[in-house]
């Protein structure tokens, strides 16, 4: 069985990160390690959230792996919650990556032209560093713009995203992509760049006039998963975007859904079947 490492926080309730990745992995017939950077008692859209950090606990647990003779066919990181924690991806990077496996870095720290309150863009700069020692980095366009120190524009062209992925290309991944893409009124996609191939790919569906916390990890877990299982880049891309937006769909179209966040679990049967 191929098994993936995900670091990052965990959530006691709230559909988000491991919270999110943890069973979205397992349920794609891969198992799923983890490392929970911290853990709150609810996610941080939450009033009066606690929180306790991890980080001292991180080098103990690779420490063991190494010697325990682990190994991983996916290395994905998402939220970190500091610059020691991308420094101690960084080494963990070093120890488990491998010819064969993946590295996939979600820079979890921004959105809608803001950084979220815990980040400043010295932040942004140096998740800019993680990112160069990934196979795949998965920003939404806000994230970009903070690591590449670009204008975030709300409204822009086909031009302007390919400008924005040949910045994150050129910073050391292979395949640097953009989710929450749109180029025509009501359509949302993702955009990505494999710079090996000097080939370009867009994936777009219809938006829901709604949004969610968490779809980002929805995304970003769904997309590992797949190209863990062997995927090529696009597939993967692809099935990533049908299985968010129809737990989006789902979760919408529902009465009485929560509020924080989308109804995943009642949509891996589709994942699986867009597995076939």
């Amino acid at each position: 069985m191929k098994r993936i490492v995900t670091i990052q926080d965990i959530s006691c309730v709230g559909k988000c990160s491991l919270t999110v990745a943890l069973p979205i992995i397992s349920a794609m017939g891969v198992e799923a390690a983890i490392i929970p950077t911290a853990v709150l008692s609810t996610h941080t859209m939450f009033p009066e959230f606690t929180v306790k950090d991890l980080t001292s606990e991180i080098k103990p647990i690779t420490a063991h792996w190494k010697r325990a003779g682990f190994g991983f066919d996916g290395i994905y990181t998402g939220y970190l919650g500091s610059f020691e924690q991308i420094d101690l991806m960084k080494e963990l990077f070093a120890d488990f990556k491998t010819e064969d496996n993946i590295i996939l870095v979600d820079p979890a720290m921004a959105d809608n032209g803001k950084l979220y309150p815990a980040f400043d863009e010295a932040y942004a700069k140096y998740m800019a560093t993680l990112c160069a020692k990934a196979d795949m980095i998965v920003p939404n366009v806000t994230e970009a713009c903070f690591m590449l120190g670009a204008e975030y524009k709300e409204s822009y062209d086909e031009a302007y995203i390919k400008e924005l992925l040949g910045g994150l290309s050129a910073l050391g991944a292979r395949y640097a992509v953009l989710t929450g893409v749109g180029f025509k009124e009501g359509k949302t996609g993702v955009m990505g760049y494999d710079k090996v191939n000097d080939e370009y790919f867009y994936f777009e569906q219809d938006k829901l006039p709604c949004a969610y916390h968490g779809t980002g990890d929805i995304f970003s877990s769904t997309c590992m998963g797949a190209m863990t299982l062997g995927l090529d880049w696009k597939k993967a891309l692809t099935v990533a975007a049908k299985y968010t937006a129809e737990c989006i769909r789902i979760t919408f179209e529902t009465p009485g859904s929560n509020t924080y966040g989308v109804d995943f679990e009642r949509a891996v049967p589709y994942l699986l079947e867009l597995l076939k």
